[in-house]
Formats: C-alpha cells, structure tokens, sequence
C-alpha cells in the first residue's frame, strides 16, 4: 500500500563555510599586483559592500563543504546516511564533469540513495529542494536530502588585462565558498506551502562561466566569470516584483506573515536596490553578503542555517532566489507545529 503523502518539510538544515578567510582589500591587492594595474582605492569593497569572504583551500572541493553540511544535517536529525532514500547535489558548482558530484558526497558519506545533480546557477538549491518535494509527494523517496557545495571564487581571473575588462570581470570578485544541506520528509504540518519560479532565457548571456562544455570544452578563458552586473540586475529588477506579487496574491501572505526573508545576495547595492523596488522590509532579512560575498547557490541554505534556531512552530520564511540564465524562484516554508 503506497503512503499518501500531503505535506513535505524541511526537518533539518546546516551549513558549512571554509576556513580561510580572504578580505577584499587584500583581493584587490593581489589582483592589482598580478596585473600591474593602478586600481582606484578599495574600488571592489566599495563596489560591492562586500568586506571579506571565505575561499575554500587548494585541496578543498565542493563536494568537501557538501559533505560538512550533510554530516551536521544528519547529526541534528538523529539519522544515518543509510536512511535517506533520495540524495540531490544541487549547485552551481561541481567537482568534474563526469560522473556527478552526487556520486561523491554519496561515497564519501555512506549512503546508498537514489543520487543526482541538479543544476541552475545561483538558483541551484532552491531547484534541488522543489524537485526532492515533488519526488517524495510523487511516492518515489521518503527521505531526501539536499546539498550543495560552492566554490565559484575558483572563477576569479587572477589578472586583469584592462579597465574594459576589469568591468566585465568585476561580478566575479563578489564570489566567495560555502556549503548548505536540507534534510525533506513528510510532515504533519506546515512544511513547503508555496512554490513559484518566473525565467527569461534570452537573457541567458548576460553572465556566466561559459568553458567546460560543447561550446568551450578547454582553455583557461572561459572558465573565469564573465557578465554585465548592471544587465543582470536589470532584468531582476524588472521582473522580480511581479513574482513576489502572484505569491502574495495566492497565498494571502503580506510581510508580517513571514519570520523571515531570504534573498539571494551578489552585492549589497543589489540588496537594498531588490529590496527596496520589492518593498522587504530590512528586518526580516539574514543579510549575509558583506562578511561572505555571493555564496551562489548556497546563500539561501546558509542564511536558513543561521535563522533556524529562533524559529518557532508555525512561523512561515519566505526565500526569493535569483539565477543566471536567467530565473526567478520562491519558495514558502512553515516551520510545522
């Protein structure tokens, strides 16, 4: 007899960050030296609003910060790897082409799950949580869990060979590491309420790491980040409201309905620009970009990891992410009571 499952939580969150820690101050520093340009004067940090960030180490991967923020998701649980029937490793960045990053965190954690990749820029995670929901719901798992781990600084040119490039390189001195890890299962209340995703594919050029694939399977070039900040944050600007609008709409939910808001961070003049056209009101933000820059994927899980423990049962957070390609995605969570 199968199980009719109604309502999927999330019961378990953790986070994991690499302990080196890297100033922008001291990024610029290196950056302007390699390149024997005159860079203005703390030209990133005020740029950015970003003051530091964590790197991960020559031998420290992403499945190594996936595989941290699983083992502590497990461990708050009370669960072994053997129990989860679904593992999805969802980021932007991964260890190899071939096979998925999936199958590594599963080796090195122990587990026997049904394992994959999923993949949509900063937007990763979200994707990866929405699809493990759907399979438990569609009977196919009874236990997931959702990991990423990020290491997008490893996308930072060294050197500049310009001003005109250092503009288009620019977004990827917002980088920094982190891991993050959900733990899904059905629940008896609350749970996943809400889920919405808006995407504008023409804009998919705007910004990315264009190597390792068909396009550009090798050569150093294209394996660094390349896009138009003021594009991207354009386009955001232009459709994010609307999407905020129709969930608001369907759910009935205003701001003081939430116990938090979780946005995706790149930079914190794009924070407060988002904020302020989408009207979030600054308190209900984990604001998390000044002390560890653009996180990708990982921004929404480490922001969850941090306001988790002065949940209580029955708060509801709102988490807003936005991709590259690009994507729009919302998700409402209520802490099951």
């Amino acid at each position: 007899m199968t199980l009719i499952v109604e309502r999927v939580g999330i019961t378990a969150v953790a986070s994991s960050l690499p302990a080196q820690e890297v100033t922008t101050a001291e990024l610029q520093q290196r950056v302007a030296a390699a390149s024997g340009l005159p860079l203005p004067p703390a030209m990133m940090t005020r740029a950015t609003g970003i003051e530091r960030r964590r790197i991960a180490g020559p031998e420290e991967y992403a499945s190594d910060l996936a595989v941290t923020a699983a083992r502590r998701a497990l461990a708050a649980a009370g669960l072994d790897p053997l129990d989860l029937d679904l593992l999805v490793f969802a980021s932007a960045t991964r260890d190899m082409i071939e096979p998925a990053t999936a199958h590594v965190v599963q080796a090195e954690l122990g587990s026997r799950a049904h394992a994959l990749d999923v993949t949509n820029a900063c937007n990763s995670f979200l994707n990866g949580i929405d699809l493990a929901r759907a399979m438990i719901l569609a009977g196919r798992a009874g236990r997931a869990l959702v990991v990423t781990g990020e290491t997008p600084t490893r996308a930072m040119r060294p050197r500049l060979d310009g001003m005109v490039q250092a503009r288009s390189a620019l977004a990827g001195y917002t980088f920094g590491d982190a891991g993050a890890a959900v733990l899904l299962e059905p629940v008896p209340s609350g749970g996943i309420l809400d889920v919405d995703s808006e995407t504008h594919s023409e804009h998919w050029a705007v910004g990315g790491i264009f190597g390792g694939g068909s396009r550009h399977p090798r050569g150093d070039e294209h394996t660094y980040f390349t896009g138009d900040g003021t594009r991207l944050r354009g386009v955001f600007e232009k459709i994010g409201p609307g999407l905020l609008e129709r969930v608001a709409y369907r759910t009935g939910f205003g701001w003081d309905d939430y116990a938090a808001v979780l946005v995706h961070q790149v930079t914190m003049p794009y924070l407060r620009r988002f904020t302020e056209i989408a009207g979030v009101p600054e308190d209900k933000l984990v604001i998390t970009v000044p002390e560890l820059g653009n996180i990708a994927s990982a921004t929404i899980g480490v922001q969850l990891d941090r306001v988790q423990p002065r949940l209580n049962p029955g708060d509801r957070v709102l988490m807003v992410g936005l991709g590259g390609g690009v994507s729009l995605m919302t998700m409402v969570w209520e802490v099951p009571s």
